[in-house]
């Protein structure tokens, strides 16, 4: 199979290059081209020998995911359907606010860990996508944003939030991060990198070796009961060892707090007892909260929590010394919000796998 360098992180590039004879600086060169100045052919790269554009035109692709569909919403949020081929496509949602522009990023083909409120868990799972469809998210996003009058790039931060569970495509997801740090890329910081987990504790332990960047964690309950029913995974790793697993990345993560993020459904999980449990589990574990209005799908079976309950427990989270936000809901005229995402899932021919065996 031909390869498309966008699957490379720079020492893997430079093995490539080394294996066609070439020296080291020519993998920071392409990566430059490809990453910081979009370019996707190689007879754009001038400052390479024609020889070797020559060499990787027979050798090497340079290609991104294509569009399959675009939406644009009211509060500038725009969605972009890419395709993962077999009729399968990914969603990847842009999110202006203010002078800071998020990019949220799929990781998988629909998604295995079938947390009950959430539409791409609905979906079903069919793959893991590769480091080229992940990356070239960021890439596709940069390509159709362009650049702010004054010649900056308008994403500043990328949060892989999207579709699936990115600890469960731990290799792929990695390398991508990597390519998002590199300053031969796109030179964001770790602190402006974040990955979401919904707890899987043996790669959490991985990516705080491998690549710590910022942390959020899918919490939405306070305790083994309630969580075992609307986070599955929980049932493997129980609260006690995500806690301790969250104590643990700490030590090497850029940011000195691990975010919860917490989606408020009505009667389940946002009761004041579920509020005083919340903080009892945390006490050890420094960290922040975002609490997420749930945003419906059709036959989910939850409703979004009542704005009194909402307001009510965060008032006890900030009264017990937590910082607490309450996210925004965006995009959500464009199904474009946390949880809504439901890409295009059309081959589940994986859906039958067993949830261990997707996360080992």
């Amino acid at each position: 199979m031909t390869p498309n360098l966008l699957d490379y992180d720079l020492p893997g590039l430079t093995n490539y290059f080394a294996e066609l004879g070439e020296k080291p600086f020519r993998a920071k060169q392409v990566m430059r081209w490809m990453h910081h100045f979009g370019a996707a052919d190689f007879d754009a790269m001038s400052d390479l020998a024609k020889s070797l554009r020559e060499k990787l035109k027979q050798e090497a692709i340079i290609t991104p995911p294509s569009m399959m569909t675009e939406q644009a919403s009211a509060d500038g949020t725009r969605k972009w359907l890419l395709d993962a081929g077999n009729q399968n496509g990914v969603e990847t949602v842009y999110i202006p606010d203010g002078t800071r522009g998020t990019l949220c990023v799929s990781s998988q083909v629909g998604c295995a860990l079938e947390c009950t409120f959430c539409s791409t868990g609905r979906q079903g799972f069919n793959r893991n996508l590769s480091v080229a469809e992940i990356i070239g998210q960021l890439w596709y996003a940069n390509h159709a944003l362009g650049r702010d009058p004054k010649g900056e790039r308008v994403i500043s931060n990328v949060v892989m939030m999207g579709m699936g569970e990115p600890l469960a495509n731990y290799a792929n997801v990695v390398t991508a991060l990597n390519i998002m740090l590199d300053d031969n890329a796109y030179g964001l910081s770790r602190r402006r990198v974040t990955v979401s987990t919904s707890g899987i504790v043996p790669a959490m332990d991985r990516l705080r070796e491998d690549c710590p960047v910022a942390l959020a964690v899918s919490l939405h309950a306070p305790n083994d009961t309630l969580r075992n029913e609307i986070v599955p995974i929980n049932q493997k790793y129980p609260l006690a060892e995500l806690m301790a697993a969250c104590q643990r990345y700490l030590e090497r993560a850029p940011r000195d707090f691990i975010t919860f993020e917490y989606v408020m459904l009505d009667g389940v999980n946002d009761k004041p007892e579920h509020a005083r449990q919340l903080i009892e589990l945390v006490r050890d574990v420094p960290c922040k909260f975002n609490l997420i209005p749930f945003n419906p799908f059709p036959n989910s079976g939850y409703r979004c929590s009542r704005f009194d309950a909402i307001h009510r427990f965060r008032d006890l989270l900030v009264q017990a010394g937590h910082i607490v936000t309450t996210r925004k809901t965006r995009g959500e005229d464009i199904d474009a919000a946390c949880g809504q995402l439901a890409g295009q899932v059309q081959d589940k021919t994986k859906r039958t796998l067993r949830r261990i065996e997707v996360i080992r």
